[in-house]
């Protein structure tokens, strides 16, 4: 699609851990070897047997408790590390991406917050895309030739809105190496009157139509090199 088997992108820039002391403190009687070793100690002489039995298993079960406690805090931390490094930011649990306008008409949502650099102006990069109409048509995808668009970031290689969506600008954040990232494109951002991968001079004849707002799905694989 486009000259020389351009695409048509290129072609304008042409824990929750449980907490709470009820559960904590069910659980440290017989969960805690603490407890066992000090009931199994002998009893001091100035005690009735009774006092100090009831002693010891008032102090075991505090202490229980705080061990408890701390291993559950510890533990929250932990997994809530690891749970940050290893799971990427997702829009919408549901797969519902909700679009943020820019001030310049471009509408764009992280569906997955890339952990990578982020890409700055001038780059040469990689990125896989899908691009659709707004009914649902699509119309190109990089997906398909098994080989992300590899280009010079915001300097007009490629069209506008896809500058912008990516280096970020006018409220947009820049998106980062292995983000993922949907954009709705006004006209003016994307191919604009013209349209584009147009057969003649009737409007159907186009791929993309005249005047059309456009959705893409962008994967930013990251600076490509050379």
């Amino acid at each position: 699609m486009g000259h020389g088997g351009a695409t048509l992108v290129t072609l304008v820039g042409e824990l929750r851990m449980n907490g709470g002391r009820t559960e904590t403190a069910a659980m440290a009687p017989s969960a805690s070897p603490l407890s066992r070793l000090l009931l199994s100690l002998p009893k001091p002489s100035h005690l009735p047997p009774s006092q100090n039995t009831g002693a010891v298993a008032a102090k075991n079960n505090q202490g229980g408790r705080v061990s408890l406690r701390r291993r559950e805090a510890v533990a929250a931390v932990l997994s809530a590390a690891i749970l940050s490094s290893v799971i990427p930011a997702v829009a919408d649990a549901s797969g519902e991406c909700p679009l943020e306008v820019a001030p310049s008409g471009l509408a764009f949502c992280d569906r997955v917050v890339g952990t990578g650099g982020a890409a700055e102006q001038g780059q040469l990069i990689k990125a896989h895309y899908t691009g659709r109409l707004e009914d649902g048509t699509v119309f190109d995808s990089s997906y398909k030739r098994g080989k992300p668009l590899t280009f010079r970031v915001g300097v007009g290689e490629v069209i506008k809105g896809w500058d912008q969506g990516i280096v970020g600008g006018e409220g947009i954040p820049p998106m980062h190496a292995g983000g993922k990232r949907s954009l709705r494109l006004p006209p003016e951002l994307a191919y604009g009157a013209r349209g584009a991968g147009c057969r003649g001079w009737e409007p159907t004849s186009c791929v993309i139509p005249p005047n059309s707002t456009l959705l893409f799905d962008v994967e930013y694989v990251g600076r490509a090199v050379g």
